[in-house]
């Protein structure tokens, strides 16, 4: 089944937390990361917080892992600040990678994992697709890029069918969902 994710801005905004509900509630995301680098716990569980009562088996944290465990929450997404999920997580594990080696190091241990930059960044000046077409092809062919894998960088809402004719089994949407 292909999914949408979309990934929070990384600074907070007026009103983030009804935007992303609508997004959640018309289906454009089956999964909201919330992924704030710079924001502390107190923050990061604000938000949490007015999107857990109905939204928590959707929600998927970047950053302190142990309010995934409180609040009863779909996932957690490793990183370079967290490279592990808490002890007896039970719930999602997804990863960042950016290069193939990367997906077929971590896709196995990950529920999912997504691959950047396929597209030209919506949100990023001069961040640039790392990969041609016939590199996803490729990589499609020989089982790299699966159902487990999903596109990240410069991805639109206009461009799912693209993405799932690619081969990816979802997309990953920052830039073009908070427009």
């Amino acid at each position: 089944m292909f999914r949408t994710i979309v990934i929070t801005r990384p600074a907070f905004f007026c009103d983030e937390a009804q935007q992303a509900a609508r997004l959640l509630m018309r289906g454009d995301a089956g999964l909201l990361h919330i992924r704030k680098p710079q924001s502390c716990e107190e923050e990061v569980e604000a938000l949490v917080i007015q999107l857990a009562d109905e939204w928590r088996d959707r929600l998927v944290l970047h950053d302190y892992f142990h309010l995934a465990v409180r609040y009863g929450l779909h996932g957690v997404h490793l990183n370079s600040r967290n490279p592990l999920p808490p002890a007896g997580w039970h719930g999602s594990v997804s990863r960042s990678c950016h290069t193939l080696e990367e997906v077929r190091r971590y896709k196995t241990a990950c529920t999912y994992v997504s691959l950047s930059p396929i597209f030209d960044s919506v949100s990023k000046q001069g961040y640039h697709s790392a990969f041609s077409r016939e590199q996803i092809a490729a990589a499609v062919h020989d089982g790299t890029i699966d159902n487990k894998v999903y596109a990240l960088g410069g991805v639109r809402f206009s461009m799912l069918e693209e993405v799932r004719a690619m081969g990816f089994g979802g997309a990953m949407i920052l830039g073009d969902a908070w427009r």
